[in-house]
């Protein structure tokens, strides 16, 4: 293998999960990540997906959203998504991307019975919710007090890969998942890790970062886009500093202006005061 790919780069992540002569490595995700491999109920076990991987899609795109969607013939739809660029509008965006999907599956006229669960899986590569060292997180809508769920259609899944820790015991499928789009870019596929070794999914996964890294045209689609990426990135740091510095503008303007506004309280005491006391003399 001539060159080490990070399958957390969008045209690579899309090549694994979102393509159609792959869709078995989707199916066995969605089943990893809901851990339903043994649930035949809950089991995904064929799924169209809706927007295939096409190389041409990044070509002239820096800086664009790339995401899989799927739906298995029950109506049950699956939205997968990874994230490196972690900023503060993105918990809004994972809910429009969701409620978007939701929304789409209603036509004019159709009524609300229709509607079919959403699942959204977001893979971050940094920490989303840092008040948690859980690597895996599932969002419902619900009232924890009632112990009620408001509705099966909503389910977010969350895969903080740097929450993640190998764990001696046992290896799940899920923590297959997790390590390969975490330390991917670190993998010699001729040598791969005993976590990645005894498993097809595992197996077929990394000969597409095989595919990206030999094949030329591939190779050098993987490098403008990891050349995007880090745009992106360069352009979100600095994004965050100018927040940061307007934040900080505000906060010593508005504590001026409280000062000001003290001042003219003072002021505005003493010359009353001043007037008081003229009055006594007066008398």
């Amino acid at each position: 293998m001539k060159h080490r790919i990070n399958p957390t780069i969008d045209c690579v992540f899309k090549a694994i999960l979102g393509s159609e002569n792959r869709k078995h490595l989707l199916i066995h995700f969605l089943n990893s990540v809901l851990e339903c491999h043994e649930d035949p109920e809950k089991k995904v076990v064929d799924v169209r997906i809706q927007n295939p991987y096409n190389e041409r899609e990044f070509e002239d795109d820096k800086l664009g959203v790339v995401d899989v969607k799927a739906r298995e013939a029950s109506g049950r739809s699956f939205h997968v998504e990874i994230q490196a660029a972690l900023h503060p509008g993105l918990k809004g965006r994972m809910l429009y991307a969701w409620s978007a999907i939701y929304h789409s599956l209603l036509g004019k006229g159709e009524g609300y019975t229709l509607l079919k669960p959403v699942v959204s899986v977001w893979i971050v590569t940094g920490v989303l919710f840092a008040d948690t060292r859980l690597c895996h997180l599932r969002f419902r809508i619900g009232d924890p007090e009632a112990g009620l769920l408001f509705s099966e259609h909503f389910a977010m899944h969350v895969l903080q890969l740097p929450r993640w820790r190998m764990r001696k015991d046992r290896i799940s499928e899920k923590d297959r998942w997790v390590y390969f789009f975490k330390e991917g870019g670190n993998i010699d596929v001729d040598d791969p890790p005993d976590i990645l070794k005894n498993s097809k999914e595992m197996r077929d996964a990394m000969d597409v970062l095989e595919e990206f890294s030999e094949n030329r045209e591939n190779y050098l689609l993987y490098q403008s886009r990891l050349e995007g990426e880090r745009v992106r990135q360069t352009i979100l740091t600095e994004l965050e500093k100018a927040i940061v510095a307007r934040d900080k503008a505000e906060r010593a303007r508005d504590k001026a202006e409280r000062a000001r506004e003290k001042e003219r309280a003072e002021r505005q005491k003493a010359l009353k005061e001043i007037e008081r006391l003229k009055k006594m003399l007066e008398k």
